[in-house]
């Protein structure tokens, strides 16, 4: 448990990413968890053909896998799922949901593994346990009168394509395209920006072009922590003699230093590998401003060499053949003016050209991006500055080259792929019309900021929600934990309790689902489900180990319960022969996709996944222009306000043990951290013009303008190495802070990235 007393002598000295600090940190959530046997020969069969595909990140699978192919997060998520705890009926004997409202997120969840599906009971303030048969009835019952529009059908990035191809079906059938996601919080930036300006909504890399590349370019992304994985393909890339150019307000470690767990050398001797060969800390939300300083560079250095007679270093054939709007956007780059770029980015006019000079000395470069990219106010504009970037040398759709969004749940983009998608553009209805003799409502479902503005406003009255612990993971928690009470339907398919179900509804029940690696026997024996992975790859998972409880249904049959309970009978519509085999459902989904999905049963366990194809890679561009659109930026930083005196951008942060809104411990250890997650990391010279002292107790106090007093106290402030400007602390604690209205213009991802706040000293 965290430790209330001051921590004066944080943050601690941190290692390299790997090695032995990897080992002692599944090992501290082993010892913590209670894993089941069992679970060591799931590990042994994770992320590799015909065994189970890890519920962590989306990171490829290789059909040349290594002896242990898990990563430190992959390997505590499931031995974190694996717990021998077990939350039974009778743990409601003694506790209200009231009581439980004091408890960290982390100690609801060492609760362990859900056992009966639950339904709360107001006149006691207590879940009870309840049959099945008892528990769809009554959603179906619940569900029956309300108005189509006000329910959503949430999901999280975890249920495999056959179950959320029958949620969206489900949604669809009962009246509705409510259909909200989680990448609307982390990724949708993405799957709209991208699309915007090369007419993919997924990144354009294959597993191949990670092992010829010369050059990465990373804006925002973690891989110590969020895909430790990737560490692999990048020590091989620096082995071979490739360059490495990283952009981050955070020192991470992962990019700086990583020591192989599965070099027996590196092991013994602690042997490093230094992954970035330039590591350049910008101030919070202002990559605009970074990525358009290179393109000057490589503007005035294609200049300078037409001028001199010498060959050009804009790829100029390229872009005469495959894009659009390029000339507008170097005159842009050309006439910025370098004082603005450097002062907004606190980077030197130098250090940006010492990294356009990698670029322009790299044949292949492939740029790599996450969630410190999407989370912005303008975060389309970051992706587009990227793509731009990438595009003046011919950097897409080409060996070795490319975009790389890493997405940080295990099948958040194969949800997409599959039909759950708020917008009704997006959806085959002429198949779904045709197989299931229906007429899909043909209005686009709701967003999921604007599902949450609907709960503020009392126009949401039910949330079924398939995984995830949204109301957590949502902006705007104080606010939306008394609306989100006030619904009258409330559902969450779940493993282990959450803060969520703390907020139960006029009808509320918590339907408990198996863990991805636990086996799911149905009439045709133990089913296979499907995931894709950040590379469009799709993959087979199969689990082994003995079910949490006999009582519970796998997110397949409980998905198809719903669908029996609350939509018409049909006989093209058989929700139990889709239980008894799930190949049926893949038959399904096929059929509805059949470009991305032919002979899907039959390619199900192709080792390393079978790809559904990506125009982009192969310089096919399904924009409205049919080129590669460049877009001109029209401001220099995400955030939409200037900084002045006393204001903050505050940049949101997940641990090292830590999971979406899964809080495994209270290591950070690749920040230093130890104890707590009450902390606000914050540059020496900004602690000082604000009067604190490392160790001060303080609050931070959203400044966002609209009004609305936004506020998150006991944080003790830690003198940590982060631009001026920039302070830090961690999700989903900071939620709070974060109005819904800060979000991207084009996709509505919100801006947690980069929050305006100001902060307050705690009297002592």
């Amino acid at each position: 448990m965290p430790d209330s007393d001051s921590h004066p002598d944080l943050p601690k000295k941190s290692g390299p990413a790997g090695g032995w600090g990897s080992m002692r940190g599944i090992n501290a959530v082993r010892a913590t968890s209670h894993p089941d046997p069992a679970a060591l020969e799931t590990l042994r069969r994770q992320n590799k053909p015909g065994g189970f595909m890890c519920s962590s990140c989306a990171w490829p699978k290789p059909a040349n896998y290594h002896p242990f192919e898990f990563c430190e997060n992959g390997a505590k998520a499931t031995l974190w799922e694996s717990t021998r705890d077990r939350c039974r009926p009778e743990f409601w004997n003694d506790h209200t949901v009231e009581d439980l409202k004091s408890w960290t997120d982390h100690e609801l969840e060492m609760t362990g593994r859900l056992t009966h599906p639950l339904r709360f009971d107001h006149d006691t303030g207590r879940y009870v346990a309840v049959s099945w048969e008892e528990a769809f009835q009554g959603i179906g019952a619940a569900l029956a009168d309300l108005p189509r529009d006000d329910v959503v059908f949430y999901s999280s990035g975890h249920a495999g394509l056959e179950a959320s191809y029958l949620w969206a079906l489900m949604a669809r059938l009962y009246g509705n395209n409510n259909l909200p996601q989680s990448s609307n919080m982390c990724h949708e930036t993405t799957s709209v920006g991208l699309k915007k300006v090369i007419g993919s909504s997924v990144g354009t890399v294959l597993w191949e072009d990670l092992e010829k590349t010369d050059c990465y370019f990373f804006f925002g992304q973690n891989p110590g922590t969020n895909s430790p994985r990737f560490l692999h393909p990048l020590k091989e890339a620096k082995d071979r003699g490739a360059k490495i150019v990283t952009f981050n307000p955070v020192k991470e470690q992962g990019l700086v230093s990583f020591v192989d767990p599965q070099n027996p050398i590196d092991m013994a001797t602690g042997r490093e590998t230094v992954i970035s060969d330039q590591y350049h800390q910008l101030k919070g939300g202002t990559d605009i401003a970074a990525i358009l300083g290179m393109c000057k560079a490589v503007v005035e250095a294609d200049d300078a060499a037409i001028a001199a007679g010498k060959p050009a270093v804009i790829d100029w054939a390229f872009l005469e053949e495959h894009a659009t709007g390029y000339r507008e956007f170097i005159e842009q780059a050309r006439a910025a003016d370098w004082g603005a770029i450097t002062g907004e980015c606190g980077l030197t006019e130098g250090a940006l050209r010492d990294a356009a000079q990698v670029y322009m000395e790299a044949e292949r470069v492939i740029g790599v991006y996450g969630m410190g990219l999407t989370q912005h106010a303008h975060g389309s504009d970051n992706i587009g500055m990227l793509v731009n970037f990438l595009l003046l040398r011919g950097n897409i759709g080409r060996e070795g080259a490319g975009c790389c969004p890493v997405r940080g749940h295990s099948n958040v983009q194969g949800q997409r792929t599959v039909g759950i998608a708020e917008k009704t553009k997006l959806v085959p209805f002429d198949k779904l019309r045709a197989l299931f003799d229906f007429e899909p409502p043909e209005k686009d479902g709701t967003h999921i900021v604007d599902a949450a503005q609907g709960l503020l406003e009392g126009r949401i009255r039910a949330t079924l929600c398939l995984g995830g612990n949204l109301l957590r993971a949502l902006p705007e928690r104080d606010r939306l934990e008394g609306a989100w009470a006030g619904q009258d339907v409330t559902v969450m398919i779940s493993t282990k309790l959450n803060r969520t179900h703390l907020f139960p509804g006029k009808t509320a029940y918590i339907l408990p689902c198996l863990s991805r690696s636990e086996k799911d026997e149905q009439a045709t024996g133990n089913q296979y489900i499907s995931v894709e992975d950040s590379f469009s790859m799709i993959h087979g998972s199969q689990g082994k180990q003995k079910p949490a409880s006999d009582y519970l249904k796998s997110e397949m049959a409980i998905v198809a319960g719903l669908g029996q309970a609350i939509t018409p009978e049909h006989p093209k519509r058989p929700w139990r022969a889709w239980t008894r085999d799930y190949a049926l459902v893949r038959d399904l989904i096929e059929q509805t996709y059949p470009d991305d999905f032919r002979d899907f049963n039959g390619r199900l366990n192709t080792p390393g996944g079978f790809w559904r194809g990506n125009a982009a890679h192969r310089r096919v561009w399904n924009t409205e222009s049919g080129r590669a659109e460049f877009t001109r930026p029209g401001k220099l930083n995400a955030l939409s306000f200037d900084p002045e005196e006393g204001r903050f951008t505050l940049l949101t942060m997940r641990s090292n043990d830590q999971f979406n809104t899964t809080i495994y411990g209270y290591s950070d250890r690749f920040r230093g951290i130890e104890g707590t997650r009450d902390v606000l990391l914050m540059n020496e010279s900004d602690m000082a013009r604000q009067g604190l002292s490392h160790g001060d107790r303080v609050a931070l106090v959203g400044d966002s303008g609209d009004g609305v007093e936004r506020r998150l106290g006991g944080l003790e402030v830690i003198r940590f190495n982060l631009p001026e400007g920039t302070v830090g602390s961690y999700y989903p604690e900071c939620n709070v802070l974060v109005p819904l209205d800060l979000h991207d213009g084009l996709s509505k991802t919100p801006g947690s990235k980069a929050v305006p706040v100001r902060i307050e000293k705690t009297p002592a």
